[in-house]
């Protein structure tokens, strides 16, 4: 079978793997669709893994079924969530799946990029979601994105009518805004450097938004006529993240939903923070309940994520795919279809 093999952003490669085989309790899955994450561009992270097959955001076809599987079916329409907790652990059992050493070692094989890939045991356990009939393929590629930021708001413990700023209106940002839309959020703001993404957060749910390189808590302060209740740092960007040290209203929420680069670090007002009952939260991933919980977003247009995906490209154009995602210029959601 056919993969794009990664070895950096500028480097995938069209490459042949021998097709996975399964074991009894396996599955073998044909990949119809799958989303290109920023985090699949994050070079530093990647690289050192590399050469590697990645995407992490499929959905697809079963092809073939180990014996042992009874909960599933050959032409089930799926989506396999990569990384799955152990739910018994000390961390799931406090409700910080995330946080559980399963789900940070557990994967399918080889990755999203490929033709087919093999769902393992564990992952067919409690990874593998059949697609509600209206759900369409390339929708099935949001439901991991989306099921992060459905982590991370209720981590937050966003409510109806909190103002919520996003600074950063890439693709998280992007579901950032709408997900707070469909929950009753009052005044959302948005912030890019990129005028096409502006006009995205705009368009998907934003009252207003604001030039990264404005004075953003003074905007906010005029927009808002106060600081906000929620930011999401949805950038890895060093200013962003002191944008909003100075953005957050009190008693509000700071939600760090980017990394930084490596070594990078951020000088808190720790006293007037205490003062002010501010919150800082950072939010990684998401767990199966996120996910079927994100599924029922997309099938009742909750979230109406296809009006996200800008490109479709076959197997061979994956590098064209990682240029539009790790430019970040005029792309909103890109999508490799392994089969077309």
């Amino acid at each position: 079978m056919h993969v794009a093999m990664y070895y950096k952003n500028s480097d995938v490669r069209i490459e042949e793997m021998p097709l996975p085989k399964i074991g009894p309790d396996e599955l073998l899955v044909k990949v119809i669709a799958s989303g290109i994450c920023g985090s699949d561009v994050l070079e530093w992270y990647r690289i050192k893994k590399a050469p590697i097959v990645l995407g992490h955001e499929i959905a697809g076809e079963i092809a073939e079924a180990g014996k042992n599987v009874k909960k599933y079916k050959v032409g089930d329409r799926v989506f396999v969530s990569h990384h799955i907790p152990c739910n018994t652990c000390h961390y799931c059992l406090n409700g910080n799946h995330t946080a559980c050493e399963t789900l940070h070692t557990t994967n399918y094989d080889p990755g999203g990029f490929a033709e087919y890939l093999r769902v393992p045991p564990l992952n067919v356990d409690r990874g593998v979601f059949v697609l509600p009939d209206e759900v369409t393929f390339g929708e099935g590629t949001f439901i991991e994105p989306l099921a992060c930021v459905l982590r991370g708001q209720r981590a937050a413990r966003f409510k109806p009518g909190q103002s919520v700023l996003v600074l950063g209106s890439g693709i998280s940002g992007l579901l950032h805004i709408m997900l707070a839309r469909a929950q009753g959020a009052g005044r959302i703001i948005a912030t890019d450097i990129n005028s096409y993404k502006m006009d995205a957060a705009k368009r998907f749910g934003a009252d207003a938004v604001i030039h990264a390189d404005e004075d953003v808590p003074a905007r906010v302060g005029e927009i808002n006529e106060r600081p906000v209740d929620l930011v999401i740092v949805c950038t890895g960007a060093y200013k962003a993240f002191a944008q909003a040290l100075k953005s957050v209203d009190r008693g509000g929420t700071i939600l760090f939903f980017a990394a930084t680069e490596p070594n990078i670090e951020l000088p808190i007002p720790v006293n007037e923070f205490w003062r002010n009952s501010i919150t800082l939260l950072p939010s990684y991933g998401g767990s199966p309940y996120d996910c079927a919980i994100a599924i029922e977003l997309i099938r009742a247009k909750r979230v109406a994520v296809s009006d996200m995906i800008t490109h479709r490209l076959p197997l061979k154009e994956a590098q064209k795919g990682f240029n539009l995602v790790a430019e970040s210029s005029e792309s909103i959601k890109v999508i490799i279809e392994p089969h077309s």
